[in-house]
C-alpha cells in the first residue's frame, strides 16, 4: 500500500487535485466557510463548487492540512484525500 503524504503547500494541493480531474468544493454549515472536499464529479448534492481563492482561505482559517496519497495499492493514481488539523 502506498504511503499518504501530508502537505499545507497551497500547489501542491492544486496540482494533485486537479490531476485526478477534481475541483475545489465546500459543504457550507451554519458557520462561516464550510467544510472543504473535492469533487471528482461523483454524484454529491451537499458538494458547493467554489474558487481555489476561497478554499485556501478556509484552508488556512482552519489551520488544515492536506492528507493525500500518491498511488493506490494496485500502482494506480489515488483519489484518496482527507483534511486534517495541523499539527501544533
Amino acid at each position: 500500500m502506498s504511503e499518504a503524504k501530508t502537505t499545507t503547500n497551497h500547489d501542491e494541493i492544486r496540482k494533485w487535485v486537479e490531476a485526478r480531474g477534481g475541483h475545489p468544493a465546500v459543504v457550507r454549515t451554519k458557520g462561516p466557510g464550510g467544510i472543504l472536499r473535492v469533487d471528482f464529479g461523483d454524484p454529491e448534492e451537499a458538494l458547493e463548487p467554489v474558487e481555489w481563492d476561497e478554499f485556501f482561505r478556509i484552508f488556512e482559517e482552519n489551520a488544515l492540512a492536506f492528507l493525500h496519497q500518491d498511488e493506490s495499492g494496485s500502482g494506480g493514481k489515488s483519489r484518496f484525500n482527507k483534511f486534517v488539523e495541523r499539527g501544533r
